[in-house]
């Protein structure tokens, strides 16, 4: 399960995109979850997917 505070998701996205998965699309695949609600939960926090560095970032 993915923490819920945003924060927190944000360290656990990032690291595992860092370490193991080449995009976010396969982690949510991986880990049997929504892309959308990743993106809808970081994007509240002020976060957006940088696709061509593979993490979020500060918006």
């Amino acid at each position: 399960m993915l923490p819920k505070d945003p924060f927190m998701l944000l360290s656990y996205v990032n690291t595992q995109l860092r370490d193991n998965y080449e995009s976010l699309e396969e982690l949510c695949s991986s880990l049997g979850v929504s892309k959308d609600s990743i993106l809808e939960g970081l994007s509240k926090a002020g976060f957006k997917y940088d696709e061509s560095l593979n993490k979020f970032i500060g918006g």
